[in-house]
């Protein structure tokens, strides 16, 4: 049975020729962040003043910045810092989001009640400005950047989780199971959850692409990965000064987090009409 919903789920995904699209870039991104360190043609944090802001040639791909280092290096290296703060975050998120929901639809009742009314509090909050205030509490960090975007992220994914918790409970598999005497983290764990996962899974490829951007955004105001490690973000920032001088500072890093983005929505969107049946008949 399980096979021939794989086998269901990827042909109609494959169908989706922007979804299969947006995952080829995403795996070609995936293959630059590991082997970052072979494909690199110099340094990233080698300096070489008399070769500052050099535009793009054959020697450095998409120039230099102001300290004479090579730009197609520090993109390269830079994309192993938003993969990394995309993936963490996403996951603290999912884990909270996931947990939440499933107490909340399992249960219901006050429980539901008093954690759904936490979600609502939690999306009263700018999330952008609210990450924005905890890290400059916090101090800029790599490790405090993914906490931080994971704690302020988690309640589209609870809310997603308790909506199928509340359709699967009443299932006859569930109540079987509870005429069974199974323990209720039995029941939510090996028995609901896993046949809720597929709106996480969709969520969380569309979360992915909104960490990236997060983080691009904290690191542009000075608040995200600190110098000189390189990210697509600071990358961009120090840019900004030369934007007149030196175009490619800006616009390379800022097509390449357009690309990511847009590659991760793709593939959350196809995986989306791909496990949805109310949606396969739109292909």
């Amino acid at each position: 049975m399980e096979q021939q919903l794989s086998k269901g789920f990827w042909r109609y995904f494959k169908k989706n020729r922007l979804a299969i699209g947006g995952l080829i870039v995403v795996i070609l991104i995936f293959l630059i962040a590991i082997f970052a360190n072979l494909v690199s043609p110099y340094d990233p944090g080698k300096t070489d003043v008399s070769l500052k802001l050099k535009p793009p040639s054959l020697r450095n791909y998409l120039g230099t910045d102001q300290l004479g280092r090579d730009a197609f290096s520090r993109m390269l290296h830079g994309s192993r810092i938003s993969l990394t703060v995309g993936f963490i975050a996403v996951g603290i998120s999912l884990l909270i989001g996931v947990l939440v929901g499933a107490v909340a639809g399992y249960y219901g009742s006050w429980v539901d009640s008093l954690l759904m009314r936490f979600v609502d509090t939690m999306l009263c909050f700018p999330s952008f400005f609210l990450i924005l205030t905890v890290v400059a509490l916090m101090g800029p960090s790599l490790i405090n950047i993914m906490i931080v975007i994971g704690i302020t992220s988690w309640m589209g994914t609870a809310r997603f989780v308790r909506a199928e918790f509340l359709s699967l409970r009443e299932r006859d598999f569930v109540q079987a199971a509870r005429s069974l005497g199974v323990k209720d983290s039995r029941i939510i764990f090996q028995h609901i959850l896993p046949n809720a996962l597929a709106p996480v899974f969709v969520t969380a490829t569309l979360s992915v692409a909104s960490a990236i951007l997060v983080e691009a955004g904290l690191s542009f105001l000075g608040f995200g990965v600190q110098p000189p490690a390189p990210s697509w973000g600071n990358i961009l920032t120090e840019g900004r000064t030369y934007i007149f001088d030196a175009w490619w500072l800006t616009v390379f890093p800022g097509l390449a987090i357009l690309i990511t983005v847009l590659s991760f929505n793709l593939v959350g969107e196809g995986l989306r009409d791909a496990l949805d049946p109310r949606l396969r008949g739109r292909r």
